[in-house]
Parts: structure tokens; C-alpha cells; sequence
């Protein structure tokens, strides 16, 4: 039996999984990261990953540190206001729109948005160029035994790995958090996400915008220009069964339902891409450590998609595990270490899951005098210029 021995080995090799693998090798940490599925790297393939991600401030941030940001920086398109627009009159036209400007809080923009598939392959080729990193993309964990100073990892191509940490980075699902005993609680909301990438003659003008009605947020989120037309990403959350009846329509209906939801803010949207359709939870572990493991990014929390607050949050986790990993590597996985990122980290956690998941009851409701009161509520909160700057530095992830 082959035997590799490690400081961490990653089990998850999405976007997070990745970005960990990355920021920790760069650190000096020698690193393994595995996953079963190997990724698909191009835009149009089957099974590419067509959701994009807003690295707000704080993330961007932790990319520089890990190499990553210089490849991804020409790719990258910059959100400079968040836009809200309340649509929940008795037509689907805006009637309250609300600008967040990040020059209010900042010389930066908010963030900058990517696609995921253009991610994954950035990440992989940088992966490849580290020494220390050893990248194992098509191999699953099947396997966890821990101790108290080490932990061994089986994976299923038979070949076993000894570290000090393992980083549970495999998602909603993971096999890292079950092994180790770690329970989870998850809310269904009966909601599904349809995710492309649409153009439109209107100029997005690094604006993301945020269309409330029912059902969830209808979002448009910039990205470069496609075949010399403006593009965006656009997320469309609804009730399960009415996400699944938009999702089979043929590509002229369906673009005339965007237009429509759209409120028409953009001129016609045309798709720009496969579709693709995800179910809507939130989840929340139980802890976020066990013996010699850590849980990050869906392993540890799911929110749904709003405010950009997903992947932010898990590179949040990553951030502070390895400051503490960089602080005291000679108790690299130790109690004392995990103990510690528990304390960091789970308040805040716990407390963005609670707020976008009542973010996104907000956005479902059905009924007029609800959608009414969401109106008056988001007009007050803008209209408070102290309240709404705090919002937006919470939205960056400020303590």
C-alpha cells in the first residue's frame, strides 16, 4: 500500500478546495487535494459549471496571497453598485430601485465576478506550477481515521495519506463531515436556481442588479462582454416547480420570460449559454472541527445565492484557518488550533446563515401586502445613510 505523508490534505476540489490548496501551499504547507470528479475547464463542455462567483474585498484579497488573483484579474468583471429593485406590484415592473455604491464605503469596487468553469481551470494551471501542492483531481476520500496527532486519509485509487489536518472542503454532501461525526441541520425552502449567461444591448455598467418579486431574486451579475454584446450571469431563483417549467421551455420562451422578469432594465435577454438549475438550501454543521479536521466552505454553511455571500463566507473560514496555521505551525491540527478557529469563526457563520436565509423569505413572499411592507422596509433601510453604509461593510464581511 502506498503511503504519502502530508501537513493537509484538502478533500474537495471545487472552487474552495482549490483556493485552499493554493493559499496553503503558497504558506509552505506541503498539501494534498482530492476530489472524484475531475473538473470541466471549458465554457460550453457538458457539465460545466455556469454560475459565477463575486470575490467581494476580503477574498480578492486572500487570491493575492495565494497567487491566484494575477491570472484572474483580465477576467474579471467589477461590481461597483449593487442594485435593488423592488418589483412586487401587480406587474413585473420596477417601482423602487435602490443603488448600494461601493465609493461610498470604499476607493475599491465590492468585488469582482468570474465564471466557475473559468476558475477551475486558472486554479488547476497555477496548482500545477507548486512543488508542494500535489493535485489529485478523479480520486475520491474514502476512508478517515484520526488520532491525536495525526490523521489518515484512504482514497479510492488504494493509496493512503498521513497529515496533520484534514480541511473538509467536499461540499454540502461531505463524506469528511460524516465520518468524523459532525451533524448538520439543513432548511429546504422548495426552491430551485436556473444559472446561464445571458447578453443584452443595455450596457450593464459594472452595475449587479438584484430583482425582487416572488419566488426569490432575479439577479444580473456583470461579466466581460460576449461576442461584442454586454453579458451577465444571471441567477434566477423560484419555487421548485416553476424553476422546473422555466428550465424546459424552448430558448425563445424562456428569453422572453427573462425579459419579462427582468423588467425590461437591460433591453432583451438572450441567452449566452447552456442552462443549468440547482436546488435552494441553507445548512448549517453542528461544529465546524473534530479530531485533527476542519469543516469550511458548504461543508461547514450553504446559504442561498444572495448578496454575494456564499464562497465569501467560506473564504472567510479559509483566511482565519490559516492565519492560525501560519501563527503556530508546529501545532498545525492540534486541539488547541481547532478549539480556537471554532471560537473565531462559528458566531459569525451562524449569524450570515440567519440573515440570508431571512433575506431570502423576504424575497419569496407571494402575497401584495407583504411585498408592500419588503418595499417600505428596503426604502427606509436606504433612506438611512449611517444604516446603509453599515450594511454595506457587513455585506464585505466587516466584524
Amino acid at each position: 500500500m502506498v503511503k504519502a505523508v502530508f501537513d493537509i490534505v484538502i478533500s474537495g476540489g471545487g472552487i474552495a478546495g482549490l483556493t485552499a490548496a493554493a493559499a496553503f501551499g503558497a504558506a509552505g504547507f506541503k498539501v494534498q487535494v482530492v476530489d472524484p470528479a475531475p473538473p470541466v475547464t471549458q465554457r460550453d463542455r457538458a457539465g460545466a459549471d455556469l454560475r459565477t462567483t463575486a470575490f467581494l474585498q476580503p477574498a480578492q484579497k486572500l487570491l493575492e496571497q495565494a497567487g491566484l488573483w494575477k491570472a484572474l484579474a483580465a477576467h474579471a468583471a467589477p461590481l461597483q453598485i449593487m442594485r435593488i429593485v423592488d418589483a412586487g406590484g401587480p406587474e413585473p415592473k420596477a417601482r423602487l430601485v435602490k443603488d448600494f455604491d461601493a465609493k461610498d464605503i470604499s476607493e475599491q469596487p465590492f468585488g469582482w465576478n468570474l465564471p466557475n468553469w473559468l476558475l477551475r481551470r486558472e486554479f488547476i494551471a497555477h496548482l500545477q506550477t507548486l512543488h508542494n501542492v500535489d493535485l489529485r483531481l478523479g480520486v475520491a476520500t474514502s476512508e478517515l481515521f484520526t488520532r491525536t496527532n495525526e490523521a489518515t486519509v484512504r482514497l479510492s485509487d488504494g493509496s493512503t495519506s498521513r497529515c496533520k489536518l484534514v480541511i473538509a472542503a467536499d461540499g454540502r454532501n461531505s463524506k469528511i463531515r460524516e465520518a468524523a461525526g459532525i451533524g448538520v441541520k439543513t432548511t429546504r425552502y422548495g426552491q430551485k436556481a436556473l444559472a446561464l449567461a445571458v447578453t443584452h444591448p443595455i450596457p450593464h455598467e459594472n452595475v449587479s442588479t438584484e430583482i425582487h418579486r416572488s419566488g426569490g431574486p432575479f439577479t444580473l451579475v456583470p461579466l466581460p462582454d460576449y461576442n461584442g454584446m454586454p453579458s451577465s450571469a444571471l441567477v434566477w431563483m423560484e419555487r421548485a416547480a416553476t424553476a422546473n417549467a422555466l428550465f424546459e421551455l424552448d430558448d425563445t420562451a424562456l428569453e422572453a420570460a427573462m425579459t419579462e422578469r427582468s423588467c425590461g432594465l437591460y433591453g432583451p435577454l438572450n441567452l449566452a449559454s447552456q442552462r443549468t438549475i440547482w436546488p435552494i438550501i441553507s445548512q448549517l454543521a453542528d461544529r465546524l472541527t473534530a479530531q485533527r479536521v476542519a469543516l469550511v466552505a458548504e461543508a461547514a454553511h450553504v446559504v442561498p445565492p444572495i448578496g454575494a455571500q456564499g464562497l465569501n463566507t467560506s473564504l472567510g473560514d479559509m483566511q482565519i484557518l490559516l492565519d492560525l496555521a501560519k501563527a503556530t505551525p508546529g501545532d498545525l491540527g492540534s486541539a488547541e488550533m481547532l478549539e480556537t478557529y471554532q471560537k473565531k469563526r462559528m458566531s459569525e457563520v451562524r449569524l450570515r446563515v440567519k440573515g440570508i436565509d431571512l433575506l431570502n423569505r423576504a424575497s419569496m413572499v407571494e402575497q401584495p401586502a407583504l411585498r408592500n411592507i419588503r418595499a417600505l422596509g428596503l426604502n427606509a433601510l436606504y433612506g438611512m445613510a449611517p444604516v446603509r453604509k453599515m450594511l454595506m461593510q457587513m455585506g464585505l464581511g466587516a466584524r
